[in-house]
């Protein structure tokens, strides 16, 4: 419909809607999300060699829980936690959960571009998904882009060469399952508000992060096997006052962040705002040569270049 009207009156002529306006909101949020996740993202893998990633999230998650309650709060009532949805919801934080814990473990053995670049799958994944999920109808052009993204993330995990990473797996199962999750935003969009599936993601976060610091530290010889599992396995300890302030900050992070992405799925179609993930493209390079000093390999970049000229033929796709 769209489509047509542009046809009919040109780009600039058509005065916009409030369709237009919504999908305008949801791709800012998205891109502010994703900006503030990837500063996360550097300041988790720099305190991935020294505390557990359990320790990181449940601080994370204390600080973002008086936040997204006072959002709430303000805007719809502590009331609306009550929902009918709270089974789906939790179900939704708990594949959340997954997808940011493994998305977490790849940082400390991964460049951060190449862990990043693989994550961002995600847009392909939604297309491929939103027709069996969302009934939004998958073009043979969206089907060529998803080829064209399985090439670009052959490039860079380079299967067969002796260099593959097994880490780069759970940069590929984070997007697996954080696409899942914003398409049951989707479903979900019209009932529950951005706050309100925070909340729930945030729980199961806390729940799940003191869980782990339970049951799974192993002495400090057992979790040196792997960096991921390092981060995985290792026993909490003290941290330092900047590391401390580091992972706090997390939470302010978190609450905004999760909020923001939540938001775009809500107000726009996924298979348009999730495009605009690659923005966080722009940022990782820069965090990982600024903080870590990485410079990204060739076939990062070329596998990486692939993806996004994917993602975008899925957006084009997406609005013929």
């Amino acid at each position: 419909e769209h489509g047509r009207d542009r046809a009919a009156t040109g780009p600039f002529m058509r005065a916009p809607t409030g369709s237009d306006r919504q999908i305008l909101l949801g791709v800012l949020s998205l891109c502010a999300g994703v900006l503030v996740f990837s500063v996360q993202d550097a300041i988790l893998k720099g305190v991935s060699g020294r505390y557990p990633i359990s320790e990181a999230l449940f601080l994370r998650t204390i600080v973002a829980a008086p936040i997204i309650l006072a959002v709430i709060a303000r805007s719809t009532g502590i009331g609306a936690l009550a929902t009918p949805n709270g089974r789906f919801l939790l179900l939704r934080a708990v594949i959340g959960f997954g997808a940011y814990t493994s998305y977490y473990l790849a940082l400390p053995a991964l460049p951060l571009a190449y862990a990043v670049s693989l994550f961002f799958t995600v847009p392909l994944i939604i297309a491929a998904m939103s027709g069996p999920m969302l009934g939004e109808p998958v073009r043979p052009a969206t089907w060529l882009a998803i080829v064209i993204g399985v090439v670009g993330v052959l490039v860079m995990l380079r299967p067969g060469s002796g260099l593959f990473r097994p880490a780069a797996l759970l940069s590929l199962l984070a997007a697996f399952l954080y696409a899942s999750q914003q398409i049951m935003a989707r479903k979900v969009a019209t009932r529950e508000t951005a706050a309100v599936m925070s909340f729930y993601q945030n729980g199961v976060f806390l729940v799940g992060a003191g869980l782990a610091a339970l049951l799974l530290p192993v002495p400090a010889e057992g979790a040196a096997i792997h960096p991921s599992l390092g981060f995985l396995l290792r026993a909490w300890s003290w941290p330092s006052t900047g590391d401390l302030l580091l992972m706090l900050s997390c939470g302010v992070i978190a609450a905004a962040g999760t909020i923001l992405l939540t938001e775009a799925y809500r107000r726009a179609p996924a298979s348009i705002v999730a495009s605009f993930e690659y923005t966080g493209l722009i940022w990782t390079p820069l965090w990982g040569f600024v903080f870590f000093a990485e410079i990204p390999a060739i076939t990062t970049v070329a596998g990486g270049a692939l993806i996004v000229v994917a993602g975008l033929i899925a957006l084009a796709a997406s609005r013929s």
